[in-house]
């Protein structure tokens, strides 16, 4: 009998410790496993800061850069070695950025980590980041990523004005409006404007195939956001953090297939619009298609597990079918 009384007291314990587990893996703070585990202790606060582990931040921000890159370089004919080089500058740029932009996300938002389950343990809220060195690591950042800009010329780095604007606005969009998904969409997906004015394109905000791919990655960031802020939906109401998730609370589904809708028709308009060929369509906005609608029909918003898987690996599928379908109309125009 006593036996069964100390697996009975105990097993509510293990199921505490083990959502614990599970919520320090999503971006909570105290998780670091696999390749961080290498690093110097002092140095993991800041890989956690970053949202380095897993890097999905730093995909995100990459990825609307690349399109841009590889969309200039298509609709122009630009050379191959054009379109590496730049590439490669702006995947160094987009890791600083990525640092920086989290780092003043979490210093700003520290007293409302501090109150909600899965961000509690958050190095700033746990103390393990300062909030003096949490700025300095940001400026750091800022600086290091602007020094990307260099070999990109002066309109590249003018291009970068309002996505710089925006960054420094977002942590508190969540306090001032329901709608912080499209301000982080801007923040993220305005790389795509970036990407093609460093291929050489003047004023890619005035094309109109240009402006179509932002809003379908501007859509598809949305989308991915308002899943992840359903993670954290219960603990926001209560602390008054707005977002799409909590605006909808719990009836967000119709909004998220409206939003999958919007997004593939912004990629048939890029196509169509910058004269892209079978490629771009059969790869890009059907592979969109399939990975985004799979994902809209079968995440549970209730679950915030399954709002994690899809958050941290469905993007995948739907980022490399845009690079690839721009790829394959670029080698093939």
């Amino acid at each position: 009998m006593s036996s069964t009384v100390a697996v009975t007291t105990q097993a509510p314990v293990s199921t505490r410790a083990l959502k614990k587990k599970a919520l320090s893996k999503q971006y909570g703070g105290i998780h670091a496993g696999s390749w961080v585990d290498v690093l110097p202790k002092s140095w993991i606060p800041y890989v956690q800061l970053s949202r380095l582990s897993p890097p999905v931040g730093f995909i995100l921000i990459y990825f609307p850069h690349l399109f841009g890159v590889i969309h200039a370089a298509s609709v122009q004919s630009s050379s191959t070695s054009d379109m590496l080089y730049v590439s490669g500058v702006l995947v160094v740029g987009s890791f600083f950025c990525n640092n920086g932009s989290h780092a003043w996300n979490d210093l700003v938002d520290a007293p409302i980590d501090a109150q909600i389950e899965r961000t509690k343990m958050r190095p700033i809220p746990r103390g393990a980041v300062s909030r003096q060195a949490a700025l300095l690591f940001a400026i750091s950042q800022a600086v290091l990523a602007s020094a990307c800009l260099l070999p990109l010329g002066w309109d590249t780095a003018l291009a970068t004005i309002p996505t710089i604007i925006a960054t420094l606005y977002y942590p508190f969009a969540k306090r001032h409006t329901h709608l912080a998904q499209v301000v982080l969409g801007f923040c993220l997906t305005w790389g795509v404007m970036v990407g093609s004015s460093a291929m050489g394109i003047d004023a890619p905000w005035r094309h109109e195939s240009s402006v179509s791919l932002l809003l379908a990655a501007n859509l598809w960031v949305i989308l991915f956001d308002t899943i992840y802020a359903h993670q954290d939906l219960q603990d926001d109401v209560k602390v008054g953090v707005k977002s799409l998730a909590v605006l909808c609370n719990g009836h967000a589904r119709p909004l998220l297939w409206a939003l999958f809708v919007a997004k593939c028709a912004c990629l048939y308009w890029c196509g169509v619009s910058g004269g892209l060929g079978a490629p771009y369509f059969t790869i890009a906005l059907g592979g969109c298609a399939v990975s985004v609608g799979s994902m809209v029909a079968l995440v549970d918003l209730e679950d915030p597990e399954s709002c994690w898987k899809w958050f941290a690996t469905g993007f995948w599928f739907t980022a490399l079918s845009i690079v690839v379908g721009l790829l394959g109309d670029y080698v093939v125009g």
